[in-house]
């Protein structure tokens, strides 16, 4: 079979079309998780004298924030404690810009994703996100700085809404959640590359050109993409039906397409949960990546916090890879359900473990943690990419990460507000994060395990001409 898609062609080697849609993928979403991570990496240093949120205080609170430095949480003065609750509160406000971007981006690339295609919305997106990440590195202010994450997030969301519906359109049957895993383990394979860039290079580089490495794919990826990178084929199959049945007049409800088909009748329960689903999911990531280091960095010091960042995000690698072979044997929901069980369990050992003199097992349960929100993440996007059918499935991953992007909004706002509220114990933080758990798995096993009248999903097992891929 060959088809157009620009510059790109599917041709008659699966196999090697397969490999280059998942590579691309993924170094997608490495940069992706990234972003995610470095902002909360640097955030320790905006608060420095000079720091982009040091200098947005009045000058009572940066001198009482300056002289809060070192001083043990018990001997913090009132004025200490309210110039870092207010730091707190604008690095919040800072790391939510970029997530609200996400959003918008996600959304927007939805409304017009399953009538333009995937090709050219994951090449805007890249472009988009390595501009971005570029001009953010030369920012000089707060105002500045914040104004340029949400850019940075628009393209950020396009890529995240446009990846799960390629990958679910190129993988093939039974090993979909397989691959959708493999694909975002990018994600938390870039935040751990962004914790280890901040423990090497920080120093060395500063926190600008921290951001200026995220601006690689404009001259790595973006090539490679343009010339490997194919239109899908099942959505240029779901584009020409649409066309034949519109030409006879007769289009039917089935092949409503885009967010016009998850307000229908047989998809506005499960699309609302879903979306609710990824919020939780969300907020968990987003207020764990922001705030684990400033959290646990007066106890554990910057590089044991930062370390922590890195456990986290392995323990989401293998956490995702692990869920998606149960999710494809049996079924995503269960095991999104127990994922989450398992990170909340884990957020509350992180209580009775946040200690220096049990660093080495603090490090293993945060990795447990790790499984259980970014891990789950990885499942929720798998989830719905194989939940809705082609002709709605951009918009449905789409409304899956802009809808839920209101629970990554709320991530570092929510962890600054409480981090301002308890800055000498950040233990009810955890247990507040704990509770979050709680809430995804009564979502999750409220939404149905499939749409009502719909044949069971593709994942239920491998049909034969799969290929033996091995994904």
């Amino acid at each position: 079979m060959t088809f157009q898609s620009g510059r790109a062609t599917a041709t008659s080697r699966p196999h090697s079309t397969l490999w280059w849609v998942l590579g691309i993928t993924l170094a997608g979403l490495v940069f992706d998780g990234y972003d995610l991570v470095v902002y909360g990496a640097v955030m320790p240093e905006f608060r420095k004298p000079g720091g982009l949120i040091h200098s947005a205080l009045s000058a009572e609170s940066q001198a009482a924030l300056t002289a809060s430095a070192g001083v043990e949480p018990g001997a913090l003065t009132p004025a200490m404690q309210s110039a870092i609750g207010e730091a707190a509160s604008l690095g919040g406000v800072l790391g939510s810009c970029a997530l609200f971007g996400v959003l918008v981006g996600a959304l927007l690339v939805g409304a017009v994703g399953d009538r333009v295609g995937r090709r050219r919305p994951m090449l805007v997106s890249i472009a988009w996100l390595s501009i971005g990440m570029a001009l953010t590195a030369l920012s000089t202010s707060a105002v500045m700085f914040g104004t340029l994450r949400f850019v940075t997030g628009l393209g950020i969301g396009a890529l995240v809404a446009t990846t799960a519906a390629v990958v679910s359109e190129f993988a093939p049957r039974g090993r979909k959640n397989v691959a959708n895993a493999v694909v975002y383990s990018g994600v938390p394979l870039g935040s751990t590359l962004s914790a280890l860039a901040a423990i090497l290079l920080l120093e060395p580089l500063g926190w600008r050109g921290l951001f200026l490495l995220g601006a690689l794919p404009l001259i790595t990826l973006l090539p490679v993409a343009w010339f490997k990178l194919p239109e899908s084929p099942v959505w240029l199959e779901s584009r020409s039906r649409r066309d034949l049945s519109g030409a006879v007049g007769s289009l039917i409800a089935e092949e409503r397409v885009g967010f016009a088909g998850l307000i229908g009748r047989r998809f506005l329960l499960p699309t609302i949960l879903l979306g609710m689903l990824s919020a939780t999911g969300l907020l968990l990531v987003y207020s764990l990546n922001t705030w684990l280091p400033q959290l646990t960095g007066p106890l554990l010091g910057s590089r044991a916090s930062l370390a922590l960042l890195l456990a986290l995000n392995l323990g989401a690698v293998v956490g995702g890879l692990f869920g998606s072979t149960l999710a494809d044997r049996w079924g995503a929901r269960p095991v999104i359900a127990g994922f989450f069980t398992v990170g909340g369990l884990g957020i509350l050992l992180v209580t009775a473990t946040h200690s220096p003199d049990l660093i080495g097992l603090l490090l293993v349960v945060i990795g447990v943690v790790g499984m259980g929100t970014s891990g789950t993440q990885t499942l929720i996007y798998g989830f719905v990419a194989n939940y809705y059918p082609t002709s709605m499935r951009a918009a449905a991953v789409a409304w899956c990460a802009g809808f839920g992007r209101l629970g990554g909004v709320a991530g570092p706002i929510v962890g600054g507000m409480l981090a301002a509220a308890f800055p000498t114990d950040p233990t009810p933080v955890f247990w507040v994060l704990a509770g979050v758990c709680g809430v995804g798995v009564v979502i999750c096993l409220a939404t149905p395990a499939r749409p009502p009248c719909v044949a069971p999903p593709e994942t239920a097992g491998r049909a034969p001409g799969d290929g033996g891929l091995g994904l």
